[in-house]
């Protein structure tokens, strides 16, 4: 297995990784349906490719040329989650946006800016390992390689959002800390109905980080 920067020539191929796998696996999307897979959802594949445009995303390559794993990477700057939270009552998709409403809210409850005395944060979004590939340690190659890469960068602060008791698990293993977390069952509205109804073993979302000084 090999791992590497993803090129801009391999961005479609990620995308259609994320379709099969990602996009239908992951806790939240599961919860509110958000697709089906092998489906592609319009901005999912928006926030996906404009975080391979910060060219620090990583990707693991089979000896038959194969999209194993991908970790999606970018750049997180002081404003930006505001900016993505405002931006966020422009789209359509209601279901969509409970899924980011619970992201940006979880993530605004600390100003990580101010709490660890950095200018940006090299933020690790989006953690996929194709299913026939799971259960050979990619996903925790692909943290690493990507730590590597944020530390040439000259990054202090690697971030976090895991959704999922195995992503959890994987950033733990890899010496990441939970800055915070929120029960799913206690995220509720007026009703006091629970908004992403995510199913067991997943039962809470943590934010994570890492020290890199």
């Amino acid at each position: 297995m090999e791992y590497q920067v993803i090129p801009v020539k391999r961005f479609d191929e990620v995308i259609e990784h994320l379709r099969q796998n990602f996009f239908a696996d992951e806790p939240l999307n599961k919860a509110v349906n958000l697709c089906k897979r092998g489906e592609g959802h319009k901005y999912l594949e928006e926030h996906s490719l404009k975080t391979l445009e910060a060219n620090l995303s990583v990707m693991a390559v089979s000896d038959a040329n194969e999209i194993a794993g991908v970790v999606l990477n970018g750049i997180l700057r002081p404003g930006d989650l505001q900016t993505a939270k405002k931006k966020l009552q422009t789209k359509d998709d209601e279901k969509y946006r409970k899924i980011f409403q619970l992201l940006y809210d979880h993530n605004l409850q600390t100003d990580i800016f101010e709490y660890f005395k950095i200018d940006k944060a090299f933020d690790m979004s989006i953690l996929s390992v194709d299913e026939k590939f799971r259960g050979k340690g990619i996903a925790k190659h692909l943290v690493e390689n990507s730590e590597s890469l944020a530390k040439k960068h000259g990054f202090k602060l690697l971030k976090a959002d895991a959704t999922g008791v195995f992503s959890q698990k994987i950033f733990k293993s890899a010496g990441f800390e939970v800055l915070h977390e929120q029960y799913y069952n206690k995220y509720v509205d007026n009703d006091n109905e629970i908004i992403l109804p995510v199913e067991s073993p997943h039962i809470k979302l943590q934010l994570l980080y890492k020290r890199l000084d």
